[in-house]
């Protein structure tokens, strides 16, 4: 599993890859489980990379207040990842 985090002026997005239909369930759990807990709201969707990997992507549009970082912060340790660029 790893991530991959993009940000811009009210804009911001994560990008987590993963392997295998386990490892998506805890993703997507993870995922719905820390973003419910916020006010603000992502967009996300998931896709296919390869035959073994899909990525699913969280993105938060007029973050104004810089919210998403926190939220991919605690997304990533509670997940537990370590390569994250």
């Amino acid at each position: 599993m790893d991530a991959q985090v993009r940000s811009e002026e009210k804009f911001s997005k994560i990008s987590i890859s993963y392997e295998g239909k386990e490892e998506g369930a805890l993703v997507c759990s993870t995922i719905d489980k820390i973003t419910s807990k916020y006010t603000i709201k992502p967009e996300s969707y998931t896709c296919n990379v390869s035959n073994n990997k899909d990525v699913v992507v969280i993105e938060y549009h007029d973050d104004i207040d810089r919210d998403a970082g926190k939220i991919f912060e605690e997304i990533i340790k509670t997940l537990n990842i370590k390569i994250c660029d």
